[in-house]
C-alpha cells in the first residue's frame, strides 16, 4: 500500500527494518503506511524487559548468544512465557520448553500437524508499475533482519513476487491452506493482481500440489466503469471461493470510487449475481486509516466504518459477510478510557 501519513507522522515513527530489538514476537505495532501506529505501551516494554532477563541465562547454558538463542524454537518459548508473565496466561507454554531445545524443537515438531488457514495472503505481479505495493517491504524487513541481520533497505522486490510467496507459504511454513487476496485501485493497472492472476496462481499452486491449497478472491470495484461486467465474467469463467471489495475505493486514495455495502441500487444487484452463482462469501476491508484520513482522503471514514454492514447483513442473511482487519479504527486517536481499556486487557474498541 501507499504510505498515507504525513511527513510529520512518519518523522515520529522508525522504520520496522531498523529495529534493533531482538524479539522473535515484535514488541511494536508496525504498520505498512495504511494506519497510524500507536505508540509503544508499558507492557509491550514490560515484556522486552522480561524477554531479556529470561534469555540471557537461558542462551549462556546453551553456550550461543541471545539472539541466535532466540531463533530457537526454545527462544519462541520463552518468548510466550514472557507474554503469560506480562500479559496473563494465554497461551500454553511449559517453562521447561524454553530451557530445553529438544524439547522445544520435538513439541514444534508435533505442532508442524496442525490445521492453519492463512485468510490472507499477497503478491504482486511481476510488471506492477506502482511503487507505493514496495512499502510492504518495510514490514516484512522486521522479520527478515530477524533472521538474517545483512538484509537492508536494498531488499530485491523479488521478495514480493510469486517464487517466494510460494516458497514462504508452502515450503518454509506449516500454512495448510492460504486465501490469495488482492485489491482494487482506481487505474486497474496498478492492481496488486487481476482476477484473472488470481485463478491462475491457484491453478499453478494447486496443480503443483495435487490438492486445493491455496484459494482465491475475485476482487469487485463498485463504481468504476464496467465492474458489474466483470462480476459476470468471473462468475462465467470460474467460481471464487469469495468476493472482496474496498468500500473506501482506492486504499491509496484519494478514490473517486467510494461505496457501501447497503447501497440497495448499486449493490443488491450483485449480491444477487453471488448467490446465483453459488458464492455466498463477501469479504470486506474496513478500518485501517491513518490519523490524517479526511486530509488526504476526504470522506473515506465514513466508507472505512462499519455503518453500513448491519443493514446488508439483514438483508441478505444467505451471506457469510467477513470484514477484514475488525474494523480497526485507529482514527480519531483513541481517548484516555480507550488507552486504558487496551493497556489493561489488549482490547481496542
Amino acid at each position: 500500500m501507499s504510505s498515507f501519513l504525513t511527513p510529520d507522522e512518519l518523522s515520529k515513527t522508525t522504520r520496522a527494518s531498523k529495529l534493533r530489538y531482538e524479539s522473535p514476537i515484535p514488541t511494536h505495532a508496525i504498520s505498512n503506511g495504511e494506519f497510524t501506529p500507536p505508540p509503544r505501551s508499558e507492557l509491550q516494554r514490560r515484556f522486552e524487559r522480561r524477554l531479556r532477563e529470561l534469555a540471557e541465562p537461558l542462551a549462556r547454558k546453551q553456550g550461543m548468544s541471545r539472539r541466535k538463542f532466540l531463533k530457537t524454537a526454545a527462544g519462541m518459548s520463552a518468548a510466550f512465557v514472557a507474554m503469560n508473565e506480562v500479559f496473563g496466561p494465554h497461551f500454553v507454554v511449559d517453562s521447561a520448553e524454553a530451557a530445553d531445545p529438544e524439547r522445544a524443537a520435538d513439541r514444534a515438531r508435533q505442532l508442524a500437524k496442525q490445521f492453519v488457514f492463512d485468510i490472507q495472503l499477497h503478491f504482486i505481479r511481476d510488471y506492477n508499475r506502482d511503487a507505493r505495493f514496495k512499502r510492504f517491504l518495510g514490514f516484512r524487513n522486521y522479520t527478515n533482519r530477524f533472521l538474517d541481520p545483512t538484509i537492508g533497505e536494498s531488499t530485491s522486490n523479488e521478495l514480493l513476487k510469486f517464487p517466494n510467496f510460494v516458497k514462504e507459504v508452502f515450503l518454509d511454513s506449516d500454512t495448510k491452506i492460504g486465501m490469495l487476496t488482492g485489491s482494487p485501485t482506481d487505474d486497474i493497472q496498478d492492481w496488486h493482481l487481476s482476477n484473472d492472476e488470481i485463478v491462475a496462481a491457484c491453478q499453478t499452486v494447486n496443480k503443483e500440489a495435487g490438492s486445493n491449497r491455496l484459494l482465491g478472491h475475485a476482487i469487485m470495484a463498485p463504481n468504476q466503469p464496467g465492474w458489474m461486467e466483470e462480476v459476470d465474467r468471473v462468475h462465467q469463467l470460474y467460481k471464487p471461493a469469495a468476493w472482496k471489495g474496498y468500500t473506501m475505493g482506492d486504499p491509496g486514495g484519494p478514490s473517486k470510487y467510494m461505496w457501501r455495502l447497503d447501497d440497495e441500487k448499486l449493490m443488491y444487484p450483485a449480491y444477487e449475481r453471488m448467490l446465483k452463482a453459488g458464492v455466498r462469501t463477501v469479504c470486506i476491508h474496513k478500518g485501517l486509516i491513518p490519523d490524517n484520513a479526511e486530509e488526504t482522503m476526504p470522506g473515506v471514514t465514513a466508507h472505512s466504518d462499519v455503518s453500513d454492514v448491519g443493514k446488508a447483513a439483514k438483508d441478505w442473511p444467505q451471506i457469510n459477510w467477513v470484514v477484514y482487519h475488525a474494523g480497526f479504527r485507529p482514527a480519531p486517536r483513541p481517548s484516555a478510557a480507550h488507552e486504558k481499556l487496551f493497556e489493561e486487557s489488549g482490547r481496542i474498541d
